[in-house]
């Protein structure tokens, strides 16, 4: 059965209905239409599944998914067009253009901590540079999953977008060593990234890994260290730490690192009270496999903040770690969670070796006073993006290439740049008949001189 499924978004595809300006943009109006009216189950689904409120899956899901639809209907014509490039002297009076077209039939991989946005916002992409697709959410956010089943089942065909429910770790194999994809988008672990890229590599077909990483925070001694805390304090704890983006650990300089960690404590007060777990704003832990891992970081270090846990609930208190060794697991593994390590540095050589040992992560921070230190450290940490005096928003800018670098991630993607990631880029030499000169052709003796003169 899935494979008659999956030869029928093949057939659609080679039949070309996808290909047109007015197929597109049609898709994308009727995939804007039924979240606006899915809106309030996805709210609902959303809090069942992750405790998340109407306001944070707005910001995070829905009204950015709803912000990167607009903006590829008022660009997609451009973005269609032909792009006109130039033409060697060798092969004047050619005229060289670079198409722009679908890759075909991708599969788009969603993880549960986002799960509508980050299976939706690729397929925004898929659908404007037009490919067929098939949807694979992640079965650990049910709730959400079936309300996006729901919506896209009576919004598309299945032979335009395929739905596929269950197991991941079963599906997801079965479809790729049965069905030759053109394109696969995952998010998620680094460790089934790897997986699915060698099942990809088996078919040469290209990927795009959305992973994570241990994003770092610098807090140079120059900082405004109370904007600090508040911005990477509302950045680290929003879904519970479950965020690919979130700080991961702050490397704060000694000088100030009892005041931010006094102003982190003040703000985590402010934004969630000191009963989170009675928090509107507050989320839960999505299972217990995942509570089990996070609280085992709890005894990685001495906990000044937060720390307790209530499993029957999934609850995990926003917490501070200090006296945090580097060899320790909470600073070996992407914690994902509501824990954060707070340790402190003298020079910029000390904090950079505590970094080097999680090389290229999805995102760099770094909060800092003078545009010198700025500049260094963002040429000394190389990552997949990166924010100065701000942590994790830069996600939310549609302008922006999103993705990783190394074990964080392959690709980019976000507005003009998930359109680029789902499509070909096709060079293309038109040449007239007109005008056939001798010299291209055989024999060569004695052109040597006039060659060299045009290949350069």
């Amino acid at each position: 059965m899935m494979d008659g499924s999956l030869n029928k978004l093949r057939k659609y595809f080679e039949s070309g209905a996808t290909q047109s300006y007015s197929f597109r943009k049609k898709q994308l109006e009727k995939l804007k239409d039924a979240i606006l009216k899915y809106e309030k189950d996805l709210y609902k689904a959303l809090h069942d599944d992750l405790k998340k409120s109407s306001e944070e899956s707005w910001v995070t899901e829905l009204g950015l998914v709803l912000s990167d639809i607009r903006m590829a209907m008022k660009n997609l014509r451009q973005w269609m067009e032909p792009e006109r490039v130039p033409t060697n002297l060798m092969n004047l009076p050619s005229s060289s253009y670079v198409m722009k077209e679908p890759m075909g039939v991708a599969l788009i991989i969603a993880p549960w901590n986002y799960p509508f946005q980050l299976l939706i916002n690729p397929l925004v992409g898929a659908i404007a540079a037009g490919n067929c697709v098939v949807l694979k959410a992640s079965e650990y956010a049910s709730a959400t999953d079936a309300v996006m089943k729901k919506m896209i089942e009576e919004t598309f065909s299945d032979e335009y977008i395929l739905y596929v429910q269950g197991i991941g770790a079963k599906v997801v194999p079965e479809m790729m060593n049965r069905f030759t994809f053109d394109l696969v988008f995952y998010t998620g672990s680094t460790a089934v990234g790897k997986i699915v890229y060698k099942m990809a590599a088996e078919k040469l077909t290209p990927v795009i890994l959305e992973l994570g990483g241990k994003s770092p925070c610098v807090i140079e001694s120059d900082a405004n260290i109370k904007v600090a805390a508040r911005r990477i304090g509302i950045t680290k704890f929003s879904a519970a730490g479950q965020m690919c983006v979130a700080p991961d650990y702050v490397l704060v300089h000694t000088s100030v690192k009892e005041k931010f960690i006094g102003h982190l404590k003040e703000s985590l007060l402010k934004f969630f009270s000191d009963r989170p777990e009675s928090s509107y704003d507050y989320c839960r832990i999505v299972n217990e496999k995942q509570f089990d891992r996070l609280a085992g970081y709890l005894k990685d270090g001495r906990v000044i903040y937060g720390g307790r846990t209530d499993r029957s609930k999934l609850f995990i208190e926003p917490t501070i770690l200090d006296h945090v060794s580097a060899d320790a697991p909470v600073m070996k593994e992407e914690i994902f969670g509501p824990i954060l390590p707070v340790i402190p540095f003298e020079t910029m050589e000390e904090a950079k070796s505590i970094i080097q040992q999680n090389p290229d992560p999805l995102s760099f921070y770094i909060y800092t006073g003078k545009s010198s230190k700025e500049k260094e450290w963002l040429t000394a940490v190389p990552a997949g993006s990166a924010c100065v005096n701000n942590s994790s928003w830069h996600f939310t800018n549609h302008h922006l290439p999103f993705g990783g670098r190394g074990s964080s991630g392959i690709g980019l993607y976000h507005g003009r740049y998930s359109f680029d990631a789902f499509s070909h880029r096709k060079a293309v030499m038109k040449t007239p008949a007109w005008f056939d000169p001798a010299i291209k052709y055989p024999p060569f003796r004695g052109k040597l001189k006039l060659l060299k003169k045009l290949v350069r």
